[in-house]
């Protein structure tokens, strides 16, 4: 059996909570998660109403039945669950780092020109972006190809391929996401945010 303490008994509360969301969210009955972790229906039903203490091997084997980890099952609560954007005023640009995928980091920005087709104003490195239109439309300059972007639309793409990304019809807001490379990719060397190319 899991040992208890003042600590765990809120951990024991969240992961029966957990077990129950995940199964609901899968839309199977009682029966039907009892079937796939190899347990009675009343054992289950006793592991989340609280009336039967967790053991790790039942752990075990509902997170293997709910395409889960036995980390992820367990995983207790952040304290820090908002946090506030760090302000980049020299480019107009808010950043939020994001905690669960070390690396990767958020960017609000404001554009007002369009994106430059020139060779030399396109960037290219290692990487994936994806970004999400708050306001306006955005223009992807992608490779030889180009994307408007609407509001409320979003976009994926490799950023080895040669990239910009500016306003259409005026101003514009986007929200951009950078994984570890491409981040690593845009910190080289940051525009002005309304420029019209991509930070």
């Amino acid at each position: 059996m899991l040992p208890m303490t003042q600590g765990d008994s809120e951990l024991d509360s969240l992961v029966r909570k957990r077990i129950r969301a995940l199964r609901v969210a899968q839309g199977w009955s009682l029966e039907e998660l009892a079937d796939r972790a190899r347990f009675s229906q009343s054992t289950l039903s006793r592991i989340e109403n609280g009336r039967r203490r967790l053991a790790l091997d039942q752990l075990v084997a509902l997170a293997r039945a709910l395409d889960t980890t036995l980390d992820q099952l367990v995983e207790t609560a952040s304290d820090d669950v908002v946090t506030s954007p760090m302000i980049d005023s020299a480019h107009g640009l808010m950043r939020w780092p994001v905690k669960g995928d070390p690396g990767m980091s958020v960017v609000r920005q404001r554009m007002t020109e369009p994106p430059q087709d020139h060779p030399s104003r396109m960037r290219a490195h290692p990487g994936r972006e994806w970004l999400v239109v708050l306001s306006g439309t955005a223009v992807l300059l992608l490779g030889n190809r180009r994307f408007r972007v609407e509001t409320n639309q979003a976009a994926e793409f490799p950023t080895m391929l040669p990239h910009a990304i500016g306003a259409e019809g005026g101003p514009c807001e986007i929200l951009g996401i950078f994984d570890r490379d491409a981040r690593r990719g845009h910190q080289r060397d940051t525009p002005r945010a309304d420029s019209g190319d991509h930070a």
